[in-house]
């Protein structure tokens, strides 16, 4: 019972943080670690609540118009490819090298936003197939970091999908529920493969996380843009002290 007591609330604000501006799994991820789960375990099972949590936002960001399908299909494959590869290596790689990776990204991602307002400025769209093209790349490459770890999925496909993709802020929100939920089932796949998800767990906290998810998806809707930059910081600023703890701190 204390699991579930631990692992449902956190759950829940993920899943609505996610789905205003990605990153719930800075949330969820480590309520998993302190319910008592191994490390794979924890990933696993994240992964299966996340999975269910980001259809529900799927769906509502479709339904709002947010998303444009048939610009999305090779996006979608080189989600599904780059995340079947992450989480391969997930499961024999030590994950402190992506870590140290991660810790050097975080504070040049973090001024990127702040200097140049990449989450609020208007940016000039590129022809469709340039778009696409560069879209499928990015999926390509967050669906790996997304099968191999994953938190912050949400926040880094936000910021490039914004800043180098140049797509509005809305295309970007529903293109990153897309791509998220994409990585998601791939890697949830290998994870269930070599069962490592605890299901009961795993299937309460994904009633909680579609909860907040539906919940997140709405508010964005109907108070827009301006609250998603600050949000985006603290999940970044939340994420590099999380990396520093796990690397530096913990036993």
């Amino acid at each position: 019972m204390l699991e579930y007591l631990i692992v449902c609330p956190l759950v829940f604000l993920g899943g609505f943080v996610d789905a205003v501006a990605g990153g719930g799994g800075l949330i969820s991820l480590p309520a998993y670690m302190l319910a008592g789960l191994s490390p794979i375990e924890a990933i696993g099972t994240n992964k299966f609540s996340a999975c269910c949590g980001t259809a529900v936002a799927t769906w509502r960001y479709s339904r709002f118009g947010f998303i444009h399908w048939r610009h999305l299909i090779a996006a979608i494959a080189a989600a599904l490819i780059g995340s079947w590869i992450g989480a391969r290596l997930a499961l024999i790689v030590e994950g402190n090298i992506f870590k140290f990776i991660m810790l050097v990204i975080l504070p040049i991602v973090a001024a990127f936003v702040l200097n140049n307002r990449v989450l609020l400025k208007y940016r000039l769209p590129y022809a469709p197939f340039k778009t696409d093209a560069i879209v499928a790349i990015i999926a390509l490459f967050i669906g790996a970091y997304d099968g191999f770890y994953g938190p912050g999925t949400g926040t880094f496909l936000m910021l490039l999908l914004v800043g180098v993709a140049h797509v509005t802020m809305q295309e970007a929100v529903g293109t990153t529920k897309v791509i998220n939920l994409s990585t998601n089932f791939a890697s949830l796949t290998v994870f269930l493969v070599h069962d490592v998800v605890v299901f009961p767990l795993a299937i309460v906290a994904a009633l909680f996380g579609i909860a907040g998810n539906y919940i997140g998806a709405n508010h964005f809707a109907k108070k827009g843009v301006g609250f998603v930059k600050p949000l985006t910081i603290f999940v970044l600023v939340i994420f590099f002290i999380k990396l520093c703890y796990e690397l530096f701190f913990a036993k």
